[in-house]
């Protein structure tokens, strides 16, 4: 068996795992990715969006710790969106439509570029653990990995079985395998494995849809960055619309005809599925007085015609999906190039683990992304952030970093996580953060970049630049506040 030694070893290379081996690399530590492929690194594997309610405030925070998806965000953006603009800034969030294919792209060139951080194709069949700590790790092509720390960010992938009506195959995604040998290892090491499900919409062929009944949603301009390092999003990217339809009274009628064919409501699928983001199925069954349901129409990106219908995830038979699209309005020719399905992944108590995100049962492995309970790529990437910097802290023998609630949105998410568990899949909200007011897009350098200065994860030039920026912002206050304004007859003193 071939040994290799490495400070980190992350395990997937999705969201979470893009965050976790970026940061511990930059912050000096040899780091190695083993994922199934180097293709599908930053894979959006659901809705090509970025942000959100709740979301965007996460993005932000992983930005200015020196994190790469804020950054991928602004250079990918095919639309722009401030949510929530009627109201305060403690609940505007930022939003952004991703072109796929090129998000990915983006990952993919920056994770292989990455001083310090080896990718390996490969899968992860079985930590190595010795008196209570991991020690590495063992591959299905035989090599074995030494380590001193160990993340992991499966995603999807960790036993994970795909639904499309009666039909179930096993996978993470649709042509994907399962980590299956991985989740039987970590049940031998004595924890709980428990199962969460989640699912995504059919893809359509936007050449078959009808643009001209629905209704029309540009991007904001000038496109606000998510970044602090993007000036300004460049006045020659291309920026897509989107567009809104409903549902009808004849979708609701198809789909309750073959309701016992969903996954979810036949008794196939025992996993507890997304609360705040339900199928449509679940919509029908929990909303029933509700006539109609949106469906926004999202390009997939620049070179490609696929529309992904945000609203109508599905793990209905092929030939029901059909039906009931093409009786939305605008969809009564559409084409289907890809079928909606559920899948249900493991899922490890997030109860198991400290607010640093290493487990309590061994010591140097630590979890982020789904595994950890939660749905959302941003959810994730926040977690591997934190669970990146914190095996490589260990790993140098440093001191761990914890995130309060009156900091950070991510550190709500963790501190809910890690104390209170979920029993479904959690996704972040405004309504969440009981700190919303103080802790709010608009002023996450100020509150977060000496963390990311602290670890190296953010250059001085930068840290310098906000400091710079806060120091004239509290100059001018302080003007204010000395300066009365006093009239005399016509004139104006100061």
């Amino acid at each position: 068996m071939s040994q290799h030694h490495f400070d980190c070893i992350v395990i997937g290379g999705g969201h979470a795992g893009v965050e976790a081996a970026l940061a511990s690399a930059r912050m000096g530590l040899k780091t190695a990715m083993v994922t199934l492929s180097v293709e599908t690194i930053g894979q959006m594997s659901c809705n090509p969006a970025i942000g959100g309610v709740g979301k965007g405030q996460l993005v932000r925070e992983i930005d200015i710790l020196g994190g790469e998806m804020g950054l991928a965000a602004d250079r990918t953006g095919i639309q722009f969106r401030q949510l929530n603009t009627s109201k305060g800034q403690a609940v505007r969030s930022s939003r952004c439509q991703s072109d796929r294919k090129r998000y990915k792209l983006y990952m993919q060139q920056v994770v292989t570029q990455q001083e310090n951080l080896t990718v390996i194709a490969d899968q992860v069949m079985e930590l190595i653990v010795s008196n209570g700590r991991v020690r590495g790790v063992k591959t299905e092509q035989g090599l074995e990995l030494e380590c001193l720390t160990v993340v992991i960010t499966t995603g999807t992938f960790l036993q994970g079985r795909m639904h499309v009506g009666k039909e179930i195959t096993s996978g993470g995604r649709r042509g994907e395998r399962a980590s299956v040998r991985l989740a039987d290892n970590i049940r031998e090491l004595g924890f709980e494995v428990l199962f969460f499900k989640t699912g995504t919409p059919p893809r359509l062929d936007g050449r078959t849809i009808d643009f001209s009944k629905l209704e029309r949603q540009d991007s904001d301009n000038p496109p606000i960055p998510f970044s602090f390092r993007t000036k300004e999003i460049p006045k020659d990217q291309p920026l897509l619309p989107c567009h809104i339809t409903h549902t009808s009274d004849a979708t609701h009628e198809v789909i309750r005809a073959h309701m016992h064919e969903s996954p979810m409501y036949s008794g196939q699928i025992k996993a507890t599925g997304v609360r705040y983001c339900p199928s449509i199925e679940d919509k029908l069954k929990k909303f029933a007085d509700k006539s109609t349901h949106h469906v926004f129409l999202e390009p997939e990106g620049m070179d490609t015609f696929e529309y992904y219908p945000n609203g109508v995830s599905t793990g209905l038979p092929l030939a029901v999906q059909e039906k009931f699209v093409r009786t939305i309005k605008g969809l009564e020719k559409v084409v289907i190039t890809q079928p909606g399905y559920a899948i249900e992944h493991g899922v490890i108590p997030a109860t198991e683990l400290t607010a640093t995100l290493e487990t309590k049962k061994v010591a140097g492995l630590f979890l982020a992304g789904q595994i950890n309970g939660t749905t959302g790529y941003e959810e994730a990437a926040a977690q591997g952030m934190i669970a990146g910097i914190n095996a490589a802290l260990q790993a140098k023998n440093q001191e761990s970093f914890i995130l309060g609630r009156h900091e950070a949105y991510t550190g709500v998410l963790i501190d809910d996580l890690t104390t209170k568990g979920t029993d479904e899949p959690y996704r972040m909200f405004t309504s969440r953060v009981e700190y919303r007011l103080i802790i709010r897009e608009d002023n996450t350098d100020q509150r977060m970049a000496k963390y990311g200065r602290q670890f190296g994860l953010i250059t001085e030039q930068e840290y310098d630049a906000i400091i710079t920026k806060y120091a004239l912002i509290e100059k001018e206050v302080e003007h204010l506040r000395n300066t009365s304004v006093v009239r005399v007859h016509n004139w104006i003193r100061f």
